[in-house]
């Protein structure tokens, strides 16, 4: 068996990558590993709204019960509620089904220790040597089923919120996992509120919604004379905002303007943030000119609270829209960061396109290149010239990086340059060579 846990937990297609029979074994050794010291150890279990979620919730509970153990179902819940429940509930560890992004077909399997973590590599490697020897033995298993969870994680998300009185906002819920909870948070903190993308079926979450389809949000912020937009994943622990003019405010310019707002309000330790290598020229641009150092990491959610633990950093995140408040919260948290992006824009009295504008975007372009095997990127010395010679012509005005996704059969070609046709151009020549090379 190959390594089971990739970037973010265990993800692929259900009934070929992701099967029942794997979930039961995954349960198993997760309640055996997470819950030692624990006569009957509780894992507490939240997922989207995917059509194979259920079977897969029925299959880890069968395999924690076959471990002694007991799982506590909070229902569909957004991934970081996962996160604060099991603190709250002073469970042994969190189990959370979701693909996240990735369209309906595909699952996934991730796990927060009892600190609300996500776990560290050894841990996840326990896990895996485990299932290698799980006996597919489904045993029937009741579980305990979590009335107040959903209460729980809007109350978390609430506390010491700013007020949204006379904001009008549109949020997009991405057919996932915060169609209820997300816009209940927003009105609570007293925002005026347009839902869509909150009418699941099973088969809709992320279809052609949510923060990878933001185009139906764009038109609807404008003709509903918004001040925001906010547009969650399938497991909403990512957002991407929309300006009052239909304009995208992407994860880099909400981290500047929350990274700004700290750096104000004397809460910005360092003063710096932590970013990925995916990180556009501007944000960078944008945190010198405001004195903020900023920690670059390897892309990933998992990669950027390391950085920030290890260096006693409050703030970090991705330009998906993964954003960590470590004084609130151990992990991503969409609601959470359009809470906060929300409360900035009220109390500034301005607009979310002149807040945005503090971190203008260099042109930069990201290709998708579809590979048989993904690992063996590093050695291909072709696609490393290519590499070499587009950043020998950008020079200073641009940057390149080729990376393999941590959760597709895909290798991710991005380039910056001063035009978004030269961008395009160089991500298209070193996109041929992956191409030719691994495709």
């Amino acid at each position: 068996m190959g390594r089971l846990f990739g970037t973010d937990g265990v993800r692929g297609t259900y009934g070929e990558d992701l099967t029942d029979s794997l979930a039961r074994s995954l349960g198993r050794a997760a309640a055996i590993v997470l819950g030692l010291g624990h006569p009957r150890p509780r894992l507490l279990i939240g997922r989207d709204t995917r059509a194979s979620g259920e079977a897969l919730e029925r299959a880890l509970v069968s395999g924690i019960g076959a471990a002694g153990g007991e799982a506590l179902l909070a229902g569909v819940v957004p991934t970081p509620a996962v996160a604060h429940l099991v603190r709250s509930y002073g469970a042994a560890a969190g189990a959370v089904i979701s693909a996240s992004h990735n369209p309906a077909r595909d699952n996934g399997i991730k796990f927060f220790g009892p600190d609300g973590m996500k776990l560290p590599d050894a841990v996840e490697g326990a896990i895996e040597a485990i299932v290698e020897d799980s006996p597919d033995d489904p045993r029937p298993a009741e579980p305990v089923v979590l009335g107040d969870a959903e209460d729980r994680y809007l109350s978390f998300l609430l506390d010491g919120a700013a007020p949204l009185a006379g904001l009008r906002i549109v949020v997009d819920c991405a057919n996932g996992a915060a169609y209820r909870v997300a816009p209940e948070a927003y009105r609570r903190a007293g925002a005026e509120v347009v839902a869509v993308g909150e009418e699941p079926d099973g088969d809709n979450i992320n279809d052609g919604c949510g923060s990878t389809y933001p185009e139906r949000l764009q038109a609807m912020v404008v003709a509903r004379g918004a001040a925001a937009g906010i547009a969650h994943d399938g497991d909403a622990d990512r957002v991407i905002a929309i300006d009052e003019r239909g304009g995208i405010v992407d994860g880099d310019q909400i981290l500047a303007i929350c990274a700004l707002d700290a750096l104000a309000r004397g809460t910005l330790p360092g003063p710096a943030v932590v970013g990925t290598v995916m990180a556009n020229l501007g944000f960078r641009r944008a945190m010198g000119r405001a004195g903020i150092g900023v920690v670059e990491t390897a892309v990933g959610d998992r990669a950027v609270l390391e950085a920030m633990r290890e260096r006693g950093i409050a703030l970090g995140g991705e330009q998906s829209g993964h954003i960590i408040f470590l004084d609130r919260h151990t992990t991503g948290d969409g609601i959470l960061t359009a809470l906060r992006l929300l409360g900035i824009l009220r109390a500034s009295g301005r607009t979310l396109s002149e807040l945005a504008a503090v971190c203008p975007r260099m042109p930069q372009v990201l290709v998708a290149v579809r590979v048989r095997d993904r690992g063996r990127l590093p050695k291909v010395r072709a696609v490393w010239d290519e590499v070499r010679r587009v950043e020998a012509e950008l020079g200073e005005a641009g940057r390149v990086v080729v990376r393999p996704s941590g959760t597709e059969p895909v290798v991710r070609v991005m380039v910056e340059a001063a035009t978004e046709e030269g961008a395009r151009a160089c991500a298209e020549r070193i996109a041929t060579v992956v191409a030719g090379a691994l495709g």
